[in-house]
């Protein structure tokens, strides 16, 4: 089983009118760090917040008939997404996170009218009740990655780039479980096989990064981060998103809590964009020379918006942020 261009054409013509063409704006001040055109894709603008809902509303549309209910384990914004598909298809929600998820992320998934369980403290705790409700209630499992639908739902983002500009010579692509980053890269190699896809996460508990080293899906310890969009293993029995990741991914770059500090700040004050710090990994990448990049325009996804407030205006204030355990000092910004 893999995730092809058709796939993607055919998620395309499903989620048209509700969760694509998202605006794919240049960034004035990172063209100006890079040296050449850099581009935002600003995924934060769906209705949801967050790229998410274009996987969930192509994996729910694929449900087959009879099905009354659907579940997922999450970080919070795929949860976010399949809520919302499923309410729209009048089915019944119930959405499975571990008690890291910020409490925004939970608000913003009852809103829409889902059932929220809190499980353990790790992603593997969430995905065992989410599993465990499949048997017992007869619900759907809707992976966050490692699902064909979700995959390639999430590869309109890629396609849509490279419809937009077909110059790019990079993607920079926030990564977690690896769908995103997955589906991107099968969209973009298939109309540029030249393209550089590489994926940006966060140090503390990069499991995807972990596997691709060992060669392999490994576990890992989840960890409070500013970037708590990318937490979470991606499975033991991953079948598709970790091979797509091994296979097309170019690169795999670590970025630090300030780093992602640091990249949010420039965010908001130079291009007045609210994001999840899992959104500018690829601006912390780029602005702290991490990654080479090649001559050409570049381009990063902004996932997403759903994050704590508090937490949002304490870090592009200069302010010390405390995440469980973690205290990210505080750095004015130009200071």
């Amino acid at each position: 089983m893999t995730v092809t261009l058709a796939d993607i054409l055919a998620a395309r013509r499903i989620i048209r009118g509700v969760a694509d063409a998202t605006p794919f704006v240049p960034s004035p001040f990172m063209a100006k760090a890079a040296g050449h055109d850099f581009l935002l894709k600003l995924e934060n603008m769906q209705p949801v917040g967050a790229f998410k809902l274009r996987g969930a509303l192509n994996a729910v549309a694929h449900l087959p008939e009879g099905v009354t209910g659907v579940t997922c384990c999450s970080t919070g914004n795929h949860g976010r997404g399949v809520a919302f598909a499923a309410k729209a298809r009048g089915l019944r929600a119930v959405i499975c996170m571990s008690e890291l998820v910020p409490e925004a992320k939970v608000a913003g998934i009852r809103a829409l009218g889902a059932e929220v369980r809190i499980v353990g403290r790790s992603q593997d705790a969430a995905l065992a009740e989410s599993r465990r409700l499949c048997v017992a209630e007869g619900l759907v499992e809707i992976s966050p990655f490692d699902d064909p639908h979700v995959i390639a739902g999430q590869g309109t983002i890629g396609l849509e780039m490279l419809e937009a500009r077909p110059d790019l010579a990079a993607i920079l692509v926030p990564l977690s479980g690896g769908g995103l980053a997955a589906g991107v890269a099968v969209a973009a190699k298939a109309v540029n096989p030249g393209i550089r896809v590489i994926g940006v996460t966060m140090e503390r508990g990069a499991a995807m990064h972990a596997a691709l080293r060992a060669g392999h899906p490994v576990e890992v310890t989840e960890e409070p981060s500013l970037a708590d969009s990318l937490g979470g293993g991606i499975g033991m029995e991953n079948r598709l998103s970790f091979p797509l990741c091994q296979a097309l991914l170019d690169e795999v770059v670590l970025v630090s809590e300030e780093e992602i500090r640091d990249a949010m700040q420039v965010l908001y004050h130079e291009d007045r964009i609210v994001a999840e710090g899992a959104s500018v990994t690829g601006i912390a990448a780029m602005l702290s020379g991490r990654v080479t990049l090649p001559d050409g325009p570049v381009a990063t996804i902004v996932t997403g918006r759903n994050l704590d407030m508090s937490v949002f205006t304490k870090v592009v204030a200069g302010e010390d942020v405390r995440i469980g355990d973690l205290v990210v000092r505080g750095k004015r910004y130009g200071a």
